[in-house]
């Protein structure tokens, strides 16, 4: 049951990418960690203290840092590229294609202050579509975590993935609330069985799901929510479990609902199970500045938005 899923604190995701680089550097010597100018930003601050020679500041210079990462890797090191998510995607989209997708480079660009909860740095910063440019690159693997707890567990376990992996995360303080689950790439977590609607979630909008979900069991509707930390590759399984019994669905995300976590599983659903579907996520728009909390209302990316989705999703089925 949703209420039973406990909150054990309140942290950014950003920091729990700091914390879980430098614990992985613990048991793996051949993790180096880069960035942009960026160090402060990324919580890189204890790698850099207990690794110092395992570190290079690339400054304001990202396509550099792509190639040098790409470098890095035919010598045997892991490299862990960090800046902010529209530097790592949008600004440096080419040498990404050429130098470590084109190239099965084993690089893991890791993206923090992504989507509108960013904040007030406004637009130019609040990159909405990096999730659908990462995920068509072919052989990409891309990781959306939900809190610090998971964005630590996945930040150490993309080390021992083979392969370029894009991880994105985020700046403000959430709810900590998977301590006590496993996590694993390419695996759906199931945070609660229903039969009514689906749920699927990724990022920050999971534990916004977690609330909707909450309000409408109150109100009787069975609702299943699943988080899909992991878009690429897509646990079709999952997915097409749950919809099978529910007959419709959410998908809820902190991009735009072109190219992202909502058009893959829609995708998944119209091969194999045409299905009901509403989306939560930016509408073919850029963000603006403003508090996360303000960004979110505004976008249509709150706890109400996804009990309004599931509502209408819920209605359509019913016809």
């Amino acid at each position: 049951m949703l209420k039973d899923i406990q909150v054990t604190g309140q942290k950014d995701t950003r920091s729990g990418f700091g914390d879980g680089i430098a614990e992985a550097a613990r048991k793996n010597p051949n993790i180096v960690a880069l960035t942009a100018d960026l160090a402060g930003s990324m919580k890189l601050q204890t790698f850099i203290k207990e690794f110092p020679e395992r570190f290079v500041q690339c400054g304001i210079a990202e396509a550099n840092m792509i190639g040098i990462a790409a470098g890095l890797t035919i010598g045997g090191h892991i490299p862990y590229t960090t800046t902010f998510a529209n530097f790592s995607t949008g600004r440096v989209y080419d040498q990404i294609r050429q130098s470590v997708a084109y190239s099965g480079k084993n690089v893991k660009i890791c993206a923090s202050h992504a989507g509108v909860t960013l904040g007030e740095d406004g637009a130019t910063h609040q990159i909405l579509e990096d999730i659908g440019l990462m995920k068509m690159l072919p052989g990409m693997t891309v990781i959306v975590p939900c809190d610090y707890a998971q964005t630590k567990a996945a930040t150490m376990a993309i080390a021992d993935y083979q392969g370029p992996v894009y991880l994105r995360f985020g700046r403000p303080v959430w709810p900590i609330f998977t301590t006590a689950m496993p996590f694993e790439i390419g695996k759906a977590q199931v945070l609660s069985e229903g039969s009514d609607v689906s749920i699927f979630a990724c990022g920050h909008l999971v534990w916004k799901a977690i609330e909707a979900g909450r309000i409408l069991e109150e109100k009787g509707i069975s609702v299943e929510v699943i988080n899909l930390h992991t878009i690429k590759p897509l646990d079709t399984a999952a997915i097409l479990k749950s919809v099978q019994k529910t007959r419709c669905a959410v998908t809820a995300e902190e991009h735009n609902i072109i190219g992202g976590l909502g058009d893959a599983v829609a995708q998944t659903v119209a091969k194999n199970f045409p299905t009901p579907i509403e989306y939560v996520g930016t509408k073919d728009t850029f963000g603006e500045s403003g508090t996360p909390e303000e960004l979110l209302k505004k976008y249509g990316l709150d706890t109400p938005d996804i009990v309004a989705a599931a509502e209408k999703v819920i209605a359509r089925k019913n016809k």
